[in-house]
């Protein structure tokens, strides 16, 4: 009975021993990041366990929760483009990626006068179901950020009507306003 109670306890402490052993291995085989708490991980430390799970789901993400530079492009039907206008073809490969652009209001405006027309005309873009971000960059300068960048050229045609406006630049080219005389544009 006793040589029982014996072998019963050496058991129970090979067992805890055992464990104990294992989670210390189990320790050191983690990266110094993995063990931190929780409350202390920055950004990268939640960017690297969100990839982390990204590597090891089995199901994949639907086509709209991919980050941008990881969807499929769409496909170009080169048939149905006008190869006398250039823009359609931009306009179409542009299709659902992001893409910004820059506009240059006229004259000499103030930081608000600047935010007080750009705020319009993104409210007129709105009216016209054109999405777009609006962000000052200098006194007389915004940028207009497209998540449909197709949306790009159609405000474009918005834009240029508009009597403050100097330029819109898409894709490095410019487009004067239409109500700039000669003399701004030098």
């Amino acid at each position: 009975m006793k040589a029982s109670i014996l072998l019963g306890v050496f058991a129970a402490i090979t067992v805890v021993t055992a464990e104990n052993e294992s989670q210390k291995v189990k320790q050191k085989e983690k990266p110094e990041w993995a063990k931190k708490d929780l409350r202390d991980y920055n950004d990268a430390d939640l960017e690297r366990l969100y990839d982390q799970w990204e590597e090891n789901d089995d199901e994949p993400l639907e086509k709209d929760e991919l980050p941008e530079h990881r969807r499929e492009s769409p496909k170009i039907d080169l048939s149905s483009v006008n190869t006398a206008d250039p823009e359609s073809l931009l306009k179409m490969s542009k299709k659902g990626r992001t893409l910004m652009t820059f506009v240059t209001v006229s004259g000499n405006p103030s930081r608000k006068e600047t935010e007080e027309i750009t705020a319009l005309w993104q409210t007129g873009l709105m009216n016209s179901h054109i999405i777009a971000e609006r962000y000052l960059v200098d006194d007389h300068r915004a940028i207009f950020m497209f998540k449909d960048g197709s949306q790009a050229w159609e405000a474009k045609d918005f834009l240029v009507e508009q009597p403050r406006m100097k330029e819109v630049m898409i894709e490095n080219k410019a487009y004067p306003g239409k109500h700039v005389s000669s003399k701004q544009e030098l």
